[in-house]
């Protein structure tokens, strides 16, 4: 099967390669762009460990092929921050310990850094609910809330 150029704007910079038409954008984003923070959980889109944001909104890789990227803005994790200068969320799933394997957790951030722009998040419910999404088997979910929650204060200038 002969491959397609695809251009796209991915973390801020124009880059450009190449795929076969049917490769997942999970693949092309892990194996040609080498984003491996976009991690391949279910493959059915069920679980958000995949999860970018394609032109701001987010989206599961594992459920679009490469090609729908051409053209597009897309955001990975690798775009938040780095080791030594963590984003904002990224401090506050460190701060609260609401990470334990790991391997959710990129899905995650991607989803708080939409979800803090577009949901008032008022209560605890809110915040669980705009999480739903988002699957982990070793957390419980409490320490991602509170870092949710911490995050919403700061961005609504609530102090304690």
């Amino acid at each position: 099967m002969s491959e397609i150029d695809i251009t796209l704007t991915l973390n801020g910079e124009e880059v450009r390669a190449r795929a076969e038409p049917r490769m997942l954008a999970s693949d092309f984003l892990r194996d040609r762009l080498r984003c491996t923070g976009t991690h391949v959980g279910c493959e059915h889109g069920v679980c958000g460990a995949c999860t970018i944001r394609l032109d701001g909104v987010t989206a599961r890789a594992c459920l679009l092929f490469a090609a729908q990227l051409d053209g597009a803005r897309v955001d990975t994790v690798e775009g938040l921050g780095t080791v030594r200068n963590l984003h904002p969320i990224q401090e506050a799933f460190r701060r609260h310990h609401a990470l334990q394997c790991g391997f959710c957790t990129p899905g995650f951030l991607m989803t708080v850094a939409e979800i803090l722009e577009t949901h008032p998040l008022r209560t605890d419910e809110e915040i669980r609910d705009a999480l739903s999404g988002n699957l982990c088997r070793c957390t419980g979910y409490e320490h991602i809330v509170r870092a949710v929650r911490d995050l919403v204060d700061a961005r609504d200038g609530v102090t304690a």
